[in-house]
């Protein structure tokens, strides 16, 4: 009881419960009731790659985006039907999301790195009705009409007006002003998210409305407490995942409160500008950005001695001891980790300080090096193992999310379940879906205070620079090239991304490989795929390891990875040399195991 009175941690969560309407819309929370009491209030203030300036009011966010709702409705959009967002941070991105969200349609965002191939597999999985785009995305989905038989309009805007279907202009301009919401139940679904797929195609995550809810004390707690009277929050994660949806963009408009929009890649030198510009106070920055913001301004303070910040939250990949340093004491701000992933995010980080139930700011529940943070209150996080039970303390496990909180109330983040692929729905708990643990994929083990500490992926998916990436879709990209035979994928370390992405080739035979032939792979993915998911390095080999039953052992290849990068094997063959036999290399995954991996190996 004293531990209770003494932690502020054990205190908010044995205090915490949830309140979840059974009418929500996040169009209502985000953007209705901001437009009612402070129309003039500014939401996104857009900052153009060229640095000319534009800001959108929460009442001028109502107006247009319900002018787009009626404009979608005369295109035939209809509650439950899906609309792919194919647009970069912007404020027409925030006012499609809303004019999706009223409806009570699902929003479907996609890239917009995303190469025709990947384009094309999530519009037809999702069988989305409309696509909006802009002059990035614009010529790839107008080239998809025929491959996409349920898309039936593009919306085009920006300086992609007039090469598609319809004028985002035109189309606001002749809709009518007026337009009532949906009155949608919290479990109604919001969005359609995709995420890297391990062993097929990406998977469709459904999400609901209520998720919002689910995502607001992580997001709080990663923020400091996210005080009112503060600057604006900016991030650099595209707001078609969702790390820019739900770790920036959604909670920020249901605080009323303003996030930046930057256009263009991600300059260290560009973002302190920006961040001492407006004076940014709250941020969401991946490790990889956070290093080359640390390589460019090692004294950042003197530098830009017009930052403001007050909070960081970072996510996607470790943050490391660096560049925990380097935030704490040359930024002033010490950094707060994050977990979480699309199917429920903002589950477990960590807080540098929190207002208690005496209304005094005091100290939260610090980072620790190297930590992935304690559980946000709200949410029954655990380690278990293969069965679905607790591990003891210290153990490695899988990390667990449970439905239910620690008061037995259903936890509002949880996904609704993959879409179409009630295989992979069920595949994602330890027992009845939605009764029982949720395997988020992430192996760690928990200590005596509850912080976790990572060891790994449980599958074969891998981040580079905060991108979560399945191998199977770069691997059929590959293999349709008539030079290759076999290929695998796996993440190669690096100091700076965390890994990137290698590929293991055997070449078909009487080819002999070049570097006109990597060069030729590389672009083949860039344009297919992403850029994010272009193999940086691509090894040719005689023969890749398989079990006795013709199973690929990524874990093979993952570990070689790893011992070449600590100076315990043997490095790459140079291009042109005789390719390496690594078929019969010793870790051997069971033949009942596809997807086997070793317990300790480095994501």
């Amino acid at each position: 009881m004293s531990n209770a009175v003494h932690d502020p941690y054990a205190a908010l969560h044995a205090s915490f419960a949830w309140n979840v309407p059974e009418k929500f819309n996040i169009a209502e929370e985000c953007m209705h009731r901001w437009a009612r009491d402070a129309p003039d209030s500014l939401a996104v203030i857009h900052e153009r790659e060229n640095g000319a300036l534009a800001d959108m009011s929460y009442g001028v966010l109502q107006r247009k985006s319900r002018r787009l709702s009626n404009a979608l409705a005369a295109l035939g959009v209809a509650r439950g039907d899906r609309v792919a967002l194919v647009l970069p941070q912007r404020p027409q991105t925030a006012m499609a999301l809303m004019a999706i969200f009223q409806m009570g349609a699902i929003a479907v965002p996609l890239s917009t790195l995303f190469g025709a191939d990947a384009l094309e597999a999530r519009l037809n999985d999702s069988g989305a009705k409309v696509a909006i785009v802009d002059e990035l995305a614009c010529a790839a989905v107008m080239g998809l009409r025929a491959a996409c038989p349920a898309l039936e309009k593009v919306v085009a805007l920006g300086k992609a007006e007039g090469r598609a279907d319809v004028s985002w202009s035109d189309a606001i301009a002749d809709a009518r002003p007026g337009f009532e919401t949906v009155d949608t139940a919290a479990d109604d679904p919001a969005l359609l998210i995709y995420t890297s797929g391990t062993t097929g195609p990406a998977k469709g995550a459904l999400i609901p409305h209520r998720a919002l809810i689910g995502n607001l004390p992580g997001f709080v707690a990663s923020q400091n407490w996210f005080l009112p009277g503060a600057g604006p929050f900016w991030s650099p994660a595209d707001w078609a995942w969702t790390g820019g949806l739900w770790d920036a963009l959604l909670p920020v408009l249901y605080f009323g409160r303003t996030i930046v929009a930057a256009s263009g890649r991600f300059d260290p030198e560009k973002a302190f500008k920006l961040m001492e510009r407006h004076k940014v106070a709250h941020a969401f920055l991946f490790p990889t950005a956070l290093k080359a913001m640390m390589r460019i301004a090692p004294e950042p303070r003197k530098t830009y001695p017009g930052l403001r910040l007050q909070a960081i939250m970072s996510a996607g990949e470790a943050v490391g001891e660096a560049v925990y340093a380097y935030c704490r004491d040359a930024l002033g701000v010490p950094v707060n980790e994050m977990f979480g992933q699309t199917e429920m995010n903002y589950v477990v980080g960590n807080c540098g300080r929190h207002i208690g139930a005496d209304g005094h700011l005091g100290e939260g529940w610090p980072s620790r090096t190297g930590s992935m943070g304690r559980p946000y209150p709200g949410h029954r996080v655990a380690v278990i193992d293969d069965r679905g039970r607790e591990c003891p303390r210290g153990t490695v496990g899988d990390v667990a999310v449970h439905p239910r909180d620690v008061h037995g109330v259903r936890d509002p983040i949880f996904f609704l379940g993959y879409w179409n692929n009630e295989p992979a729905t069920r595949a994602k708990f330890a027992g009845e879906p939605f009764e029982s643990w949720c395997r988020t994929g992430d192996r760690a083990s928990m200590d005596a205070d509850g912080y976790l500490w990572y060891a790994g992926r449980s599958d074969d998916q891998f981040k580079s620079s905060g991108y979560r990436i399945g191998p199977t879709e770069i691997e059929e990209c590959l293999a349709r090239h008539p030079a290759v035979a076999q290929v695998a994928v796996v993440p190669k370390p690096d100091a700076e991304r965390g890994a990137v992405v290698k590929a293991f080739v055997v070449a078909a035979a009487d080819v002999t490989p070049d570097e006109a032939l990597v060069e030729t792979l590389q672009a083949l993915v860039r344009e297919r795929l992403a850029p994010y998911e272009t193999p940086k390095e691509i090894e040719f080999v005689e023969a890749l390891p398989m079990t006795t039953t013709g199973k690929l052992q990524r874990a093979v290849l993952r570990q070689l990875e790893l011992d070449r990068a600590a100076g315990k094997a043997p490095p790459a063959r140079p291009l042109g040399a005789a390719g390496e036999d690594i078929s019969s290399a010793p870790v051997e995954a069971p033949d009942d195991d596809d997807e086997a991996v070793l317990a300790d190996e480095e994501d």
